[in-house]
């Protein structure tokens, strides 16, 4: 979806925050080409060496497909295969049983998006007790972790550069209609804290209301419609943290821009189309590659940062190379910031590694 295209429809302050980042909970349905649905006890093709690496999706998701294209990508400038699967519901539960059947098949590495905040880490501390590395993506599970890495987005960076790009857009006053996705993904509250926090920070400007709870998104367009009658001329912004709150706040304010009685509301909606799930898949799988090279964290746990990008109509056909180029450069800094080579790998200077 070219959502320049639809900037007419919603006011010259409608912009794109890009998170690079996390999913809101996946919604049920819409699988998404080569993302294949794992049954409670996956089966996976055999392993073809001590590197092969599986990467784990919770279920069939605009997110997940996008991610799987970072995957792809690290396949091809690796030349190392990945073994990709994905659950049907986003439970911890589900996710436990798939990949600890997974786990019997051979597999070094895994790519996880965690379900859970804390009930990931029984996963994780299983996996690394069989001597399996773990990375998280797109989302951070609880601390500490045994998780080597978290690939995904600094939640509340993004979540505050939107609330502050919107804030701009209305001038720096008025009243803000939040829309939020799940309210059990991991990622939803530190989203709504941090637009509260920036909020707070504009004495002229407030939340006039918060709804939440929709997984989907006819079922998003029917609440925000519902809030929008309800408060009428109350509202001059509206931000969405979720994939399918951001899709239908589209559908829903091309039509009430049609009237001409209503008034023209800014818009911003993070985690739609672009994002850089690029990174989380690309990168994840890259230091689970040097993992298992023998390569060691310099730092126990680390968060990598892939990213995030507001997108407008001005560089909207132009970011996604910006997005990818950082990917390769953060590539780069796995080897020289995130991790060291094995004991007695040469340096650029010719001097041996020592751990």
């Amino acid at each position: 979806m070219r959502l320049h295209r639809l900037q007419p429809a919603l006011g010259a302050a409608a912009l794109l925050l890009v998170a690079a980042c996390q999913p809101s909970a996946p919604p049920p349905g819409g699988a998404a080409p080569n993302v294949p649905a794992a049954p409670k006890a996956p089966a996976a093709k055999a392993p073809a060496g001590p590197e092969t690496i599986a990467w784990y999706g919770l279920m069939a998701h605009p997110y997940v497909k996008l991610v799987q294209t970072g995957v792809a990508g690290f396949e091809q400038d690796s030349g190392t295969a990945v073994y990709q699967t994905s659950g049907q519901q986003p439970t911890q539960d589900e996710e436990s049983g798939n990949v600890e059947a997974l786990s019997t098949k051979g597999y070094k590495g895994f790519a996880i998006y965690p379900a859970d905040a804390a009930g990931a880490n029984g996963l994780f501390d299983e996996l690394k007790r069989r001597g399996q590395f773990v990375v998280a993506y797109g989302a951070e599970p609880a601390t500490p972790t045994p998780a080597a890495f978290t690939v995904a987005t600094d939640i509340p960076k993004a979540a505050g550069q939107a609330a502050e790009e919107l804030i701009r857009a209305m001038g720096d006053r008025g009243a803000i209609l939040n829309v939020l996705e799940s309210v059990t993904d991991l990622n939803t509250k530190k989203r709504d804290d941090a637009i509260k926090a920036v909020v707070a920070g504009h004495p002229k400007v407030h939340i006039e209301q918060t709804i939440n709870d929709m997984m989907q998104q006819t079922e998003a367009i029917t609440k925000i419609q519902a809030a929008l009658s309800a408060l009428g001329d109350k509202v001059d912004g509206v931000i969405c943290t979720g994939y399918n709150p951001t899709v239908a706040a589209v559908e829903v304010l091309k039509e009430w821009h049609k009237d001409p009685q209503h008034k023209r509301l800014h818009f911003i909606g993070i985690d739609t189309v672009a994002q850089n799930p690029y990174g989380h898949g690309y990168l994840a799988c890259a230091a689970l590659k040097l993992l298992i090279d023998g390569w060691t964290p310099r730092n126990g746990y680390q968060f990598i940062d892939a990213g995030s990008w507001v997108v407008t109509k001005e560089n909207i056909d132009t970011y996604d190379a910006k997005v990818k180029e950082h990917t390769l450069a953060l590539a780069e800094e796995l080897k020289t910031k995130y991790l060291k080579p094995p004991a007695g790998t040469p340096d650029k200077a010719g001097k041996a590694e020592t751990q």
